[in-house]
């Protein structure tokens, strides 16, 4: 694995010029950073992630993920995080890459290998988590990559190829987690309608229960299960989408605080700068002036 994760990087290093490089590959998309950066609030969507040089750190709430090229995460619901880079020069650039996570591909593999129904509907598993990259899940990422050399190659060879990872996730230490994703029926498939309605209804007020109707699940059972895949509450899920909405807008279209509070659903000004600056750590004009300098 040493000598192609050297070729790898000089693979990426030459397709991603830019911080983020979507590139001619389905689901794949390429990051550099030529040094270490401050904490950036993201949603990581259903993805699988490899770091090919440097390291960085994500953290949901409270519990930090730290991972380099030793290790892959896998994200398997969106999630609201920070993502730091760590460990990053010019002369040695943070490179990496993410696969998205298809669960209708995951599912027609799942029905020619089998699953294990008896273990979907125990607690939802936690829907962030690092994991040590073996050679089985690393060689298939190669050729995955190295076609980018080769676009000739991907109409054939895509398909079988991102089989290949997604058979080798499967059979690794987070299978559990994707089979759930992938499995209709499962608690997570469930927790996923809920989340999806979130993603597309924050700016709306909502009450457990109805959203756990949304999941088809009872409300003790809907709240237990979202934290434990989530970390948080379904309310303080919400709030963190609208506050990264709201950070979004005022650093991308000068939008005041004021009016960004009340574009993602804030009726009360104080309130939103109030829970602004409890998860940023400073008040909105400050923070965005910031930034920005």
């Amino acid at each position: 694995m040493k000598a192609n994760l050297t070729t790898l990087r000089r693979i990426i290093d030459r397709h991603c010029v830019e911080p983020t490089t979507r590139t001619i590959i389905p689901g794949l998309l390429l990051f550099r950073a030529d040094e270490p950066t401050t904490p950036m609030d993201v949603v990581y969507e259903p993805r699988f992630c490899i770091i090919v040089q440097g390291s960085k750190t994500v953290t949901l709430c409270d519990k930090v993920f730290e991972y380099n090229s030793q290790k892959y995460l896998i994200t398997a619901v969106d999630l609201p995080v920070k993502g730091c880079v760590t460990q990053a020069s010019k002369e040695h650039p943070y490179l990496s890459l993410c696969i998205s996570l298809s669960p209708e591909k995951i599912k027609d593999l799942i029905n020619d290998i089998g699953s294990h129904e008896s273990d979907l509907k125990s607690i939802c598993p936690s829907c962030i988590t690092t994991s040590d990259l073996t050679n089985d899940i690393f060689d298939p990422v190669f050729r995955l990559l190295s076609m980018l050399d080769n676009p000739q190659d991907i109409h054939v060879l895509y398909e079988s190829i991102m089989r290949e990872i997604l058979y080798r996730l499967l059979q690794g230490p987070q299978g559990y987690v994707l089979r759930q994703i992938a499995t209709v029926g499962s608690n997570l498939s469930h927790l996923n309608r809920a989340i999806d309605w979130i993603r597309d209804h924050y700016r709306e007020a909502f009450d457990i229960a109805s959203l756990a109707q949304v999941a088809g699940m009872s409300t003790p059972s809907f709240h237990r299960h979202f934290r434990a895949a989530t970390m948080m509450s379904p309310l303080q899920y919400r709030n963190r989408i609208r506050l990264q909405e709201a950070r979004r807008l005022m650093l991308n279209t000068n939008m005041d605080a004021a009016e960004a509070g009340f574009c993602v659903g804030y009726e009360s000004p104080s309130q939103f700068s109030r829970e602004y600056r409890r998860m940023f750590g400073a008040p909105p004009a400050s923070d965005v002036k910031y930034i920005k300098q």
